[in-house]
This record gives structure tokens, sequence and C-alpha cells, in this order.
């Protein structure tokens, strides 16, 4: 592994400096939900000056709005932004998943009409892919959509979608639906985009246990689309979804919330039992240990991603390794803090709360990030599977036509 910027890429880094120091935000603005749209005016503000200046999307093609550049720079410019207050990212979804399924697959009409808006932040995208009876098997999606006969062509979409981020303030999105019940469930299920605001679409949504409402269910009844919203082959949507899902991963598998060294700070102020601070305690200096060798294999394991990119090469299965290990971390990181804290650890108002509430937020957070891009378990089966060469697991459904599944009623 190679822990250097090249000199091309330090010279891309202190371009990067730079321009954020002229242009970031000097504070974050105070939002009560910022999961559920708040703060949105300054998300778009800081997004049309990002495109503006060609650092929304690095590595899109300059034709659509991009630079053109590598992956690497994509990566420096995130490290550089982070270390300003900027504020939320709604567009994390349509602009990391959605648009490039869409880039990838539809027409040039979709393209040119979408693309644009998207990048600058004037439209907002979701992924509907998740269901109540499927959420890491994408493929058990039982929302369906059937050909109208009246020879136009057209779709009527039915069904529900569940655990879709950010729906409330989109305006469009992708969706995977089941056209054919007489395959086996990954061969009968296609993709279309959609526009939120039509007819028979309804969005509610849920209210968290941290108090936000990111997430959100979604209801289609007969919502109508063209075939023109296709994309990709009719019966060809999970090939069409890995594009998304390998997008997905990756962004999740970068999260991160209060780490082992903020952890530490607050240990060294915390009073033990014995007069002593919690710094002192054993067992808490065990842990410690442990998040420290964990964070420094993290970093390590994204060093590897960061010279096959910077290399041109495609990387390996570090997404999926850094996902486990930061989502379990982040979670007992922050339920220890909340113990260690005593009765002040269900104190969670920011203004009073250790780090702004920064542990609280990664207890509501970390169980869903476990979940979210594929749980703990199917990501231990990729790699088993796919690195270790260890036999698959038994699929009973594999050859099976969807419509013949059993489904526990």
């Amino acid at each position: 592994m190679d822990f250097n910027d090249t000199p091309e890429e330090a010279a891309y880094r202190a371009q990067v400096r730079d321009w954020l120091a002229a242009n970031a935000p000097k504070k974050r603005e105070a939002s009560s939900d910022p999961e559920g749209g708040d703060g949105m005016a300054a998300s778009k503000a800081w997004q049309a000056k990002k495109a503006a200046a060609g650092y929304a999307c690095i590595t899109w093609p300059k034709e659509w709005g991009g630079q053109g550049g590598t992956p690497v720079q994509q990566v420096i410019f995130n490290q550089e932004e982070a270390k300003h207050p900027i504020p939320g990212n709604p567009f994390q979804i349509g602009l990391g998943m959605c648009l490039p399924t869409v880039m990838t697959f539809a027409d040039e009409e979709t393209k040119k009409r979408f693309v644009g808006p998207a990048i600058r932040g004037e439209e907002i995208w979701s992924q509907l892919f998740s269901e109540p009876s499927g959420g890491s098997d994408v493929a058990a999606s039982r929302t369906k959509a059937e050909r109208v006969d009246d020879g136009s062509g057209d779709w009527v979409i039915n069904g529900q979608k569940v655990w879709t981020t950010g729906a409330q303030f989109s305006d469009y999105g992708i969706v995977i639906v089941r056209t054919n019940p007489d395959v086996p469930k990954h061969k009968g299920l296609t993709m279309f985009w959609l526009d939120l605001k039509d007819p028979g679409v309804e969005v509610k949504p849920i209210h968290q246990m941290s108090g936000g409402s990111g997430f959100n269910e979604v209801f289609f009844t007969n919502v109508r689309v063209k075939d023109s919203q296709r994309l990709g082959a009719e019966g060809e949507g999970w090939k069409v979804s890995l594009v998304t899902l390998m997008n997905e991963r990756l962004a999740v598998g970068g999260a991160s919330g209060a780490g082992w060294s903020q952890f530490m700070d607050v240990a060294r102020k915390t009073p033990s039992h014995d007069g002593a601070t919690a710094l002192t305690d054993q067992a808490v200096r065990e842990k410690l240990a442990d998040w420290y060798v964990q964070a420094e294999g993290l970093k390590h394991t994204r060093n590897r991603t960061m010279t096959a990119l910077s290399r041109g090469q495609t990387p390996g299965p570090e997404s999926s390794i850094g996902k486990i290990i930061s989502a379990v971390q982040m979670q007992d990181l922050a339920n220890t803090a909340i113990e260690m804290l005593d009765q002040y650890g269900i104190i969670n108002d920011p203004d009073l709360a250790p780090l702004h509430g920064a542990f609280h937020s990664s207890v509501m957070f970390a169980p869903g990030l476990r979940i979210a891009g594929g749980t703990d378990e199917i990501l231990r089966n990729i790699i088993a599977e796919r690195v270790l060469g260890l036999p698959g697991d038994i699929r009973v459904d594999k050859d099976v036509p969807f419509k013949d599944m059993p489904t526990g009623r």
C-alpha cells in the first residue's frame, strides 16, 4: 500500500483545499430533523455552488457536469470537505446510487432531462427497493407492474416499499418491481424510474426512536408509468439493481460516528466509582485498545481501496469488510459510552450531553447502519463465498417460479 499522495494527487488536494477555504460555509445551520429535510435550502445552495465549480460529481463526464476526474480525486474532495461545517447531504442517494443507474440504462432523452437538475441539487431522488417481505433479499420484491391492455405499452404499478430514505422530499425515484411471477425470483424483475408526485403514490414518513423521520413507507395504487421509463430490459431488473446496490454498499461502508479518541477524551473527564476517572478502569482500557486496533485496521483497509483507485484498479471486498466492522464498532462504542456516563447517559440534549449528543446519535443510528446496504449476515456470506471460497448457502428457492414460493400466510 502507498499511504502518500502522488504529486498529481497532492496538487489536486491543494486546489480543493483552496477552493473550500474560499467557498465552504463557516458554520453549520441548526436543524431539528436533518433526516426529514430540515435545512434543505442550505443543502441546495451548497450543492449548486459545488456543481458550478465542477466538484459535485467529480468522476462524471464533463458533458454531464462533472470533471471527468478519477475516483481518487473524488475521495480527496470528500476527505477535505468533511473538515468543514457543511450542511446535510440529501443528494447522496440520488447522485451516488440512482443517477448512475439512470446514466447507465436510460435513453439519451431521459439522461438529458434529469442529470443536470440532479447534479445542481434542483431535484432529489430516492431508491425504492426494500419491502415488508424483502429487505436484504431484494429479489423477493412483491410490488408488481402489469402491462396496460390498451396498446399504449404503459405499465401499472401496485404494492408497497418501506425504509425509503428521503422519499418525503424527493421528486423522483427508481423502483424495482415484479413483472413476471412465472420465473425464478431473480429473473422476473424490472426497474423503472418514476415521478413520486404522480397520482397513486403515497408517502408516509416513519417516526424513528432517534426523533428523526428520514425513512418512509411508500404505497403505489394503480400508478401508471410509460415503457420509456423502464431502465434496462424487461426481466433484467436484478442486473440493473446490482449497479445501484454496489454504490450503496460503498457509501454505507464509509459512514462513521464518534470514535475511540472522542470516547477517550470523555473517559478522562468522567468520574469512576473509586474516585479516579473512567480511563483508569481496566475494562474501559481493554475496550479502547480493541476499538483502536479495529480503527487502524479499517484505516488501512480503506488505504487499500485508495491505492487501488489511484492505480486505476477495481477495489476488492473492502467495502463489505469496512461496513461490518464500522457499524458494529459504532454500536459497541456508543453503548459503552452511555453506560459509562451513568445517570448522565440518559441526557440527550445536544446542549448538555458530551460531544453534543454524538454518542446518543450513534446509539440510535448504528442498528440501522447494520441493516442498510446489506445486513451483517449477508455481507459475511459474501465475504465467505466470494473472498474465502467457502461453499455457498443452500438456496432452495433459486430455481422455483416466484408464484410457487411459500409466502408464510
